[in-house]
């Protein structure tokens, strides 16, 4: 696993790793960096609040590869589960069986292994459960009566407590699930990030 904490800047620098790549290294003629042609299935995964859509969108926009969201394909208007599981499970089987491709979300019980299987790096969001119930109870309150932009229309962000509760509780129920399916089915590159500084170096060196 990569991580980015306390990373000395000279490591940044240097490339020969994929981790090594910089957005200097786009090329004029429109070839991509070295980096980039060795991440082409990313699944980025970590609590609510953690900011998964938002580093999705960022990856995105970075990398010109097509970006999906689990909550899209799960949540129904109203917010009403997906009526048929069966179905959830084939529409994320669909994405990852492209070449190219972000996801992101949780539903470590409902959205299969495929996405681990199929990926070539895994982003892991492990930010202080505080920081997440912080930035999902200000989401709320920005979003208050409005679907984000992750989220399918007419499904109005809400103040949830049962919501809030599974932030409380995602590291010793949710992780360890998310720690299974990695351990079996996951054989790329692993990227850990706890913080903003960490977030900006990994971009930074795409």
């Amino acid at each position: 696993m990569v991580s980015y904490r306390n990373r000395p800047k000279a490591d940044i620098a240097t490339r020969p790793t994929l981790g090594e790549c910089h957005t200097a290294e786009w090329k004029p003629e429109g070839r991509r960096p070295e980096c980039q042609e060795r991440m082409n299935r990313i699944v980025v995964v970590g609590c609510p609040g953690s900011g998964k859509s938002t580093l999705t969108r960022e990856l995105a926009s970075r990398t010109r590869i097509p970006a999906f969201h689990l909550d899209q394909l799960y949540w129904q208007r109203g917010w009403t589960p997906h009526p048929d599981p069966g179905m959830f499970r084939e529409a994320v089987d669909a994405i990852v069986a492209g070449e190219r491709w972000i996801l992101d979300g949780c539903f470590f019980d409902s959205a299969g292994s495929a996405r681990f299987e199929r990926a070539d790096t895994l982003v892991t969001l492990d930010v202080p459960t505080s920081v997440c119930l912080f930035r999902a109870v200000k989401r709320w309150w920005t979003y208050r009566g409005e679907a984000r932009p992750d989220l399918p229309p007419g499904s109005p962000e809400e103040f949830d407590l049962e919501f809030y509760r599974y932030i409380l509780t995602y590291r010793a129920k949710q992780a360890p699930k998310r720690d299974v399916l990695v351990a079996q089915h996951f054989k790329g590159r692993s990227i850990q990030i706890r913080n903003r500084a960490d977030k900006a170096a990994f971009l930074n060196e795409i």
